[in-house]
């Protein structure tokens, strides 16, 4: 490995997402939303879609993705009765160090803000659940466990199928992904993260007050499952070129609406450094609404290659590092200790 990957490029890398803070302007844009159904009679059409968009924006759409709405639905309701659980009760599946997996609330810091995320999140990494004892029992939420592994393969398979477009424009192997992406691996670390934004009133806004500050997510694609008329998400495309702005200057932002069963995608930082770049990692935060506002739920899945994958991309760009020790490096820099 060489110095890209010293602790000291990892400072450098928290200084300029510290510039990456401040309310900003809002820009329109047009988001792309690719219908990816029929692949067996438009793939091609489908790859070059993806490929425009995520090398355009970083973020995209998808419908004709397989999962059913009812899933969906019922995904948020098992949601909403988990975080509606006590926080003693909560507590008993608090994150432990290092793990990227279970319950935390309030716990994490963007360099970008400096305060704290007004949210919680529960995440499903499931290697890690039955090590450190992280599901609710059946008495505290019947049918969690057994729904949540399988909405979490549906939407592995959903990050395979898009991963795979990818993979036939980078000229890697057709399974190349999907076998660093390996469920039955125990170094498997994807993550499926329920995340619940807490209500804010009028007078609790301010600077410095964020559901989440500005971020790049580190995994290598990101899917999202939004509900209808709880807004808030942002994206600020170009997070690399906004590295070399003038930190003063304002960045451009604009809104993600949520639209029912529409998943919202967008590039981590292992595939734009798996692509050598040429996928961008964007910039995104989720805002609070002018005024009272009520909760906000959403649904994240990270496909995040497993530990002992070692990513560099085709033609080399940047050293290679394992994908455990780059989530490290990411994990460390925004969670308070």
């Amino acid at each position: 490995m060489d110095g890209e990957n010293t602790p000291g490029s990892a400072r450098l890398e928290l200084e300029r997402e510290a510039t990456f803070g401040g309310v900003g302007v809002m820009v329109d844009r047009d988001i792309h939303c690719v219908d990816v159904s029929n692949p067996a009679e438009r793939q091609d059409e489908i790859d070059d879609q993806l490929w425009a968009a995520a090398t355009e924006l970083g973020f995209f759409q998808v419908t004709g993705h397989d999962i059913p709405l009812a899933d969906i639905d019922r995904a948020f309701a098992l949601a909403e009765q988990f975080f509606g659980l006590d926080d003693e009760v909560k507590a008993r599946r608090t994150m432990p160090q290092g793990a990227n997996a279970g319950w935390e609330s309030k716990t994490q810091k963007r360099p970008s803000t400096g305060t704290l995320d007004q949210k919680e999140s529960y995440q499903i990494t499931r290697t890690r659940m039955d090590q450190h004892d992280l599901w609710p029992t059946s008495d505290e939420l019947a049918g969690f466990v057994d729904f949540m592994i399988d909405f979490e393969q549906a939407n592995w398979r959903l990050a395979m199928r898009l991963l795979a477009s990818f993979v036939r424009k980078l000229g890697f192997d057709d399974d190349f992904f999907t076998t660093r992406h390996d469920p039955a691996s125990a170094e498997y670390q994807s993550t499926l993260r329920l995340l619940h934004y807490f209500p804010l009133r009028a007078d609790e806004l301010g600077e410095g007050v964020w559901r989440a500050g500005a971020h790049t997510d580190y995994d290598c694609l990101t899917l999202l499952h939004q509900r209808p008329g709880q807004r808030g998400l942002q994206l600020c495309p170009g997070a690399e070129a906004v590295r070399d702005r003038d930190p003063n200057a304002p960045l451009g932002w604009t809104d993600v609406e949520p639209t029912e069963g529409v998943v919202t995608c967008n590039i981590g930082d292992m595939l734009m450094r798996w692509s050598d770049d040429q996928l961008p990692s964007t910039l995104h935060r989720v805002m609070p609404p002018p005024g009272d506002s009520g909760a906000r739920y959403s649904i994240a899945f990270f496909a995040q290659a497993n530990r002992n994958a070692v990513i560099q991309g085709p033609a080399g760009v940047h050293a290679p590092i394992t994908a455990h020790d780059f989530l490290q490096q990411r994990i460390q820099a925004n969670f308070v200790k």
